[in-house]
């Protein structure tokens, strides 16, 4: 589907509280949340609901008080607290695999590819290691699975516009990405999981494939050693540090670094990429509305006159957004749900497929595998496709 049909069929499907009616039969939809691991993500569950061709049938929650605030707060008929016995009573079309805990996605996801679905929306990161990115990408590709990633600024309709501002010229000759994370009270590695997630996926839409990094671990501004090693939040395994550090070199020729500091004092503010150009940036900042600003000029000289950001609508920049209900859209997972049915109907991969999701991983494990080394250049792919902080002990 071209990019202009698809935002067109997206606007029309999702926008509208009460939708027309399809003449096809609808397409059954099942949520799994895990209440106090993760819970129900954010809204990946209520979205099949306003959609023409889904049905969201049936929720499955592990704990007992959340499935019936779930059942009630989705009005759907039946609940489980198991997910497989869901799967193999249900047997449905589209599973949305919710909770935020990332030890849980593999099984939920490979669960569903075996239960028969055609498609599959799973909360990021996608998973915990590149081995299990591995074992979920075989068992698709020999069912016939789609996986789509929820990275929902990378379904975002003004990110186009601005890989074609790279293509053209529009902001010169692109010369570095810069990405950080919220720097909050995750900064590091718990930064670089939950949220760097999204930068580095952006990173690879923008720039290609990655083919080596290099990085360090800090933990109160000195290297962090075995010895700071520590279980994660959020089921995403061992991690160290209190501040990250990583290079990336893109196949494309361009460098892409991503950091975080704990409470770095910026108030989230730069959560998001730097594309510094030589005759222009382009600032873009996750999660935000507007997502992307332009500021025109060669970055490396002071102005003798003011200049100023310029918004980045789908249009292009300086124009009007021309799409009215964009935000919702986005925030509310509009655009990916529509994507998956699209991509299952068109036997093509989601625009933020397990492939990408995969890498996104990889880039994750890369980043700790060269500070276990010493900070040494690691190459993609990667030899070793564990969490590389399991490995990681004391000279």
């Amino acid at each position: 589907m071209q990019r202009r049909h698809f935002l067109a069929a997206a606007a029309a499907c999702v926008s509208t509280p009460t939708l027309a009616q399809s003449s096809k039969p609808k397409l059954k939809a099942v949520a799994i949340g895990h209440t106090g691991r993760g819970n129900f993500g954010h809204g990946l569950d209520s979205v099949w609901q306003r959609l023409p061709e889904t049905d969201l049938v049936a929720v499955a929650d592990g704990n007992e008080e959340g499935l019936q605030k779930a059942q009630q707060r989705l009005k759907v008929q039946r609940s489980f607290t198991d997910y497989r016995q869901m799967l193999d009573e249900i047997r449905p079309d589209i599973v949305a695999v919710c909770p935020r805990h990332a030890d849980q996605h593999h099984d939920m996801v490979l669960a569903s590819i075996q239960s028969g679905a055609r498609g599959i929306y799973v909360e990021k990161p996608f998973v915990r290691t590149p081995a299990e990115a591995d074992s979920l990408l075989t068992e698709a590709k020999e069912h016939g699975a789609k996986i789509a990633i929820a990275h929902r600024n990378r379904y975002h309709p003004t990110l186009p516009v601005i890989r074609q501002m790279i293509a053209d010229g529009s902001i010169g000759r692109l010369l570095e990405i810069r990405g950080r994370g919220k720097s909050d009270h995750r900064g590091g590695v718990e930064d670089l999981w939950v949220l760097g997630s999204h930068v580095l996926n952006l990173m690879h839409y923008l720039a290609g494939p990655p083919e080596s990094c290099s990085a360090s671990l800090m933990q109160n501004d000195r290297l962090a050693t075995a010895s700071d090693v520590r279980e994660g939040a959020e089921g995403l395994g061992k991690m160290a540090g209190n501040a990250l550090h990583a290079r990336y070199q893109m196949r494309g020729g361009v460098t892409a670094t991503f950091d975080s500091i704990a409470n770095d004092g910026t108030q989230n503010a730069g959560f998001g990429l730097r594309l510094i150009g030589s005759r222009g940036t382009i600032a873009i900042h996750v999660d935000k509305n507007t997502l992307a600003y332009l500021l025109p000029g060669n970055p490396f000289e002071t102005p003798t006159e003011p200049r100023g950001w310029i918004p980045i609508s789908s249009a292009g920049p300086g124009k009007p957004e021309p799409i009215a209900n964009l935000t919702q859209m986005v925030e509310h997972h509009g655009y990916p749900a529509r994507d998956l049915l699209d991509a299952i109907a068109e036997d093509r991969d989601p625009l933020c497929s397990a492939a990408e999701g995969a890498m996104t991983v990889e880039m994750i494990c890369a980043a700790l595998e060269s500070h276990r080394q010493n900070a040494t250049v690691v190459s993609f792919p990667l030899k070793h496709r564990d969490n590389p902080l399991d490995r990681y002990q004391s000279n």
